[in-house]
């Protein structure tokens, strides 16, 4: 029964890299080697009675780090450039170096504590570095987001999809639904959370999330 929930994280890991947030079909075969790699490596010398886990491999860690950039900068003007603590942030994050990407984005915000993008960037690598946990202080930091920039719905987004990968799948999917219900018909960023919803729902119609976690 164990290997049966590790192979379900494992597909469900897959699916929602590509549904979620749209992994081109060029990286499948990296994510997917990826997991496998770390399947095997569990197989080999993991326990599977005990409680611990062994941690993912470089690739998937690099991998959800470049997608979590990627996916912050589908909510700002790509014409205007983050600050440059944000840019050495987001090349840390891409590595997972989640640690010292907070640090680069903790100098950003006291540089600047009006800068909402650092502010959803530190949420964003808070919950990385706590394994896609919302602390209280990742939670903070999308809070001040959200108070300086209420028109962006980038720090909702990013909260609902931490409860989404928490397993709260009906609080993170509302959260989405309401943030698309209340977006302007001409916001930029409204087609990125339609699609995105859209991927959730026949994620969860078609029986990739145990009908008990919906």
């Amino acid at each position: 029964m164990i290997w049966l929930a590790v192979l379900a994280l494992a597909a469900l890991g897959f699916l929602a890299a590509v549904w979620l947030f749209g992994l081109a079909r060029s990286g499948w075969t990296l994510f997917g080697a990826a997991l496998l790699f770390g399947l095997t490596g569990y197989a080999q010398q993991g326990s599977p009675g005990q409680p611990a886990a062994p941690g993912a491999g470089p690739e998937q860690v690099a991998e959800t780090g470049e997608l979590m950039v990627q996916a912050r900068r589908e909510f700002y003007d790509p014409d205007t450039m983050p600050s440059r603590y944000v840019v050495s942030s987001d090349a840390f994050a891409r590595r997972g170096q989640y640690e010292d990407a907070a640090n680069f984005l903790r100098n950003a915000v006291a540089e600047n504590p009006r800068d909402d993008e650092a502010w959803v960037a530190l949420g964003n690598v808070l919950v990385e570095h706590a394994e896609g946990q919302l602390s209280a202080a990742a939670l903070f930091a999308y809070a001040r987001a959200e108070e300086l920039a209420e028109d962006n719905p980038a720090p909702g987004y990013f909260v609902g999809l931490a409860m989404l990968r928490q397993g709260e799948f009906a609080q993170g999917r509302r959260m989405w639904a309401d943030i698309l219900a209340e977006a302007r018909a001409d916001a930029p960023w409204r087609p990125v959370v339609a699609n995105r919803l859209e991927r959730l729902d026949l994620l969860l119609s078609g029986g990739g999330i145990p009908p008990a976690t919906r």
